[in-house]
């Protein structure tokens, strides 16, 4: 049985995106492997969140986690700050990273740039709370999109650098896992390739009716096909891929049978199917979300059950790594 291991911030709910390009995937993996899914509070300390935000979107995720199908008794579902071994290891690590490596990093040029006044230490090591995350658990394989590969390969050097440091073979080499299949991408409603919270073009799936309803109309259409067999632009081709993960065979057919023939007019009528048939996957999804976020003695339970489970894991691999590291306790 494999180690696998994923992490979220708490930066917002759960989106479309999410629940098919990864959720209903974590739901087989939980099955299979021995799997870790966390909520990393303190990687969004980095941009300085509003405290009692913080609080509500751990509590958010964690109640979406659990309304989307992760179980507790098969999966570790827990919340980064509730593991303080993690904060000793991403110490030690520290010591193994260089800030010449550090200093690399995409995601970290990317958001000094963006925010010249808050380029804190955190920001520059947090890689290495990623591979701490990571390490902790000694996991074999991490789902990683595009923008966090290059995490994921310091990741597997801060290991490399620390078995070759104390001529141990401890750390393994963890890699990218892609659920053995392409994954389903969700594209916004704005146009573009991808649904993402920092681009502002997410259906949630806490967003009520009206909200959706009122999203899925304002999404970027045209005038209609210039004529028979004309291809769909980018724009487009986006709604029908979402409607192909809603609806039913039947209405897919419909409407790229409209846009074959070169029919016009019909994108109101697209888009109220459309919004409609999201309705019908998130309701229920919401209505789970909105009981268990109500249900407080439930959430702590969860929450203790699985930092009791993720410190038995992180603790084995902290005494290790201070043994190697020549620590002797008492």
């Amino acid at each position: 049985m494999k180690t696998v291991l994923s992490g979220i911030r708490p930066t917002g709910n759960l989106h479309l995106g999410n629940y098919y390009g990864a959720m209903i995937n974590f739901l087989k993996m939980q099955e299979e492997n021995r799997c870790f899914f966390f909520i990393a509070d303190w990687h969004a300390l980095t941009t300085h969140p509003d405290p009692k935000m913080l609080y509500i979107n751990v509590t958010n995720i964690l109640s979406e986690y659990l309304a989307c199908g992760l179980d507790p008794e098969k999966a570790t579902i827990y919340i980064q700050s509730d593991v303080p071994e993690i904060a000793e290891l991403y110490l030690l690590l520290n010591m193994q990273a260089y800030m010449g490596e550090l200093e690399k990093t995409v995601s970290f040029k990317e958001k000094a740039r963006q925010n010249p006044d808050n380029v804190n230490a955190g920001l520059f090591t947090y890689p290495v709370l990623m591979a701490t995350d990571i390490l902790i658990h000694n996991a074999d394989y991490v789902p990683v999109g595009k923008d966090q590969e290059q995490h994921l390969e310091m990741t597997r050097n801060f290991a490399k650098r620390f078995n070759h440091r104390y001529d141990v073979e401890y750390f393994k080499q963890p890699m990218a896992y892609n659920f053995g299949r392409e994954l389903t991408k969700i594209p916004g409603l704005d146009g573009s390739g991808k649904m993402g919270k920092s681009e502002g073009n997410c259906i949630y799936l806490m967003d009520e009716p009206k909200i959706i309803e009122k999203k899925v109309k304002g999404a970027l259409t045209d005038n209609g096909p210039e004529g028979p067999n004309t291809p769909k632009p980018d724009y487009i081709e986006n709604l029908f891929t979402i409607l192909k993960v809603v609806s039913t065979p039947d209405i897919v057919e419909h409407y790229d049978n409209l846009w074959i023939t070169g029919e016009t007019k019909w994108y109101g009528s697209l888009k109220k199917q459309l919004a409609e048939d999201i309705i019908k996957v998130t309701t229920p999804v919401r209505e789970r979300i909105n009981a268990i976020k109500n249900d407080t003695e439930y959430l702590l339970k969860v929450r203790r059950q699985g930092a009791e489970k993720a410190r038995e894991s992180a603790g084995k691999t902290l005494r290790d790594v201070r043994e190697i590291m020549g620590f002797k306790t008492f």
